[in-house]
């Protein structure tokens, strides 16, 4: 009997010990099951990225927290999932929390940006640009907003940068530059957002009709097809 049970703890203890060393999912295997949950409503897939969430990997956490965000019965869970997300340091996570939060508590909501954008979130920068210009959650500031603006722009978001180009033309927040100002027109359409297509245009119209015409017509296309990468 004691030869049993020894052998019957000998092959839990190895059980355990083969979990423990086994390798942890990477990111993109979790990406890839939560979007399989998240498209295809795939229970399996969404009990595999709870499983790795309960065992506490940030971007399992994140990721299951994408899946439920849409159910408004799990909306406080969402909310944790988040905020466990972000507390280890997800970038993406301090993001979506800051998105979640930004209509009901915009205070709360500026520091997850904030903890974002000086992770290099580019998004994340704009929507402290926008809380600032506005005063939601902080003082309304314009300088601040056009930093962040600015922030946002370095790292690659056309949207910012058509905010900030007319920050430079009407002078908020900066003083007027005019040659800037046009830079940063130029750069967001090259980027291809469609009010700074739409605006490039319109600065053009006198002097070449029809490269104003190519550029309203790819303005109207980008909002139709690529509207939500901005």
């Amino acid at each position: 009997m004691k030869h049993y049970l020894s052998l019957t703890s000998l092959a839990l203890a190895a059980a355990l010990a083969a979990c423990q060393s086994s390798t942890p999912p990477s990111s993109a295997e979790i990406e890839a099951a939560a979007m399989q949950a998240r498209q295809a409503h795939d229970a399996t897939a969404e009990r595999r990225v709870r499983r790795w969430a309960e065992s506490g990997l940030p971007v399992a956490e994140r990721e299951l927290a994408l899946v439920y965000q849409p159910r408004a019965e799990r909306r406080d869970e969402a909310l944790q999932l988040f905020e466990q997300a972000a507390r280890a340091g997800d970038t993406e996570a301090a993001f979506e929390l800051g998105q979640m939060l930004r209509q009901s508590q915009p205070g709360q909501a500026w520091l997850w940006y904030r903890q974002a954008a000086e992770q290099q979130h580019a998004k994340a920068a704009l929507m402290l640009g926008l809380l600032a210009a506005n005063g939601e959650g902080v003082t309304k500031d314009q300088t601040e907003a056009a930093r962040w603006l600015a922030v946002s722009s370095e790292l690659g978001n056309a949207h910012a940068m058509f905010l900030l180009y007319n920050a430079y033309r009407e002078g908020r927040g900066v003083v007027p530059d005019l040659a800037k100002s046009r830079a940063l027109l130029q750069e967001s359409a090259h980027h291809e957002y469609p009010p700074a297509l739409q605006e490039l245009a319109m600065t053009v119209q006198a002097d070449d009709a029809l490269q104003a015409s190519h550029l309203l017509k790819e303005a109207t296309e980008h909002r139709h097809n690529n509207w939500n990468k901005f």
